[in-house]
């Protein structure tokens, strides 16, 4: 053996060490009956089984049943977006509309709000100031500015009250967009 490298054992354990402190478990264990030994089996067993349940098993098995209503889910948010995409491909590669032509739609989405909106034409940009529109009103005039005026909301101070949405949207139109 060469005397330069010393080799490292792990010391030794106490003879008996473990026997020792496993002695009275093993005495109070061969004390009990045979009907004790096995209910105590039984017992340790049930609660194996118990806690396998509600470590092991259960949260997977509520995983697996929410996982369905997730994935319904996500696949509608995935059609619904699928369907803004091509809303938005198809507004894009429709021809601008002149100024004029944008002024005139929102006019026309503007006279059917009624009493509830006022329209004030600045330009490219416009600015309508709702008093108690509701909000299928609010969103059929969006929907119709979008799609025949090719407006975009700018900047928008609304509040909803209990006679519908009061304030003022300013919307961005013309051939610049």
């Amino acid at each position: 053996m060469n005397e330069g490298v010393r080799r490292l054992r792990p010391p030794a354990a106490a003879p008996g060490l473990g026997s020792a402190v496993l002695a009275p478990g093993r005495a109070w264990w061969r004390a009990q009956t045979l009907r004790d030994r096995r209910l105590l089996l039984l017992a340790a067993g049930v609660l194996l089984a118990f806690f396998t349940w509600a470590v092991l098993l259960q949260p997977a098995l509520r995983t697996l049943r929410l996982a369905a209503s997730e994935s319904e889910q996500l696949q509608a948010q995935m059609q619904t977006m699928q369907r803004l995409a091509l809303e938005a491909q198809r507004l894009r590669a429709q021809p601008p509309v002149s100024v004029v032509q944008s002024g005139a739609a929102l006019q026309a989405a503007t006279l059917r709000l009624g009493d509830s909106g006022r329209l004030a034409l600045q330009g490219d940009r416009a600015v309508l100031t709702l008093n108690g529109a509701s909000p299928a009103q609010l969103r059929d005039w969006l929907a119709e500015a979008r799609s025949g005026a090719r407006a975009r909301p700018v900047e928008a101070q609304l509040a909803r009250g209990d006679t519908g949405y009061s304030g003022t949207l300013l919307v961005a139109f013309g051939e610049g967009l």
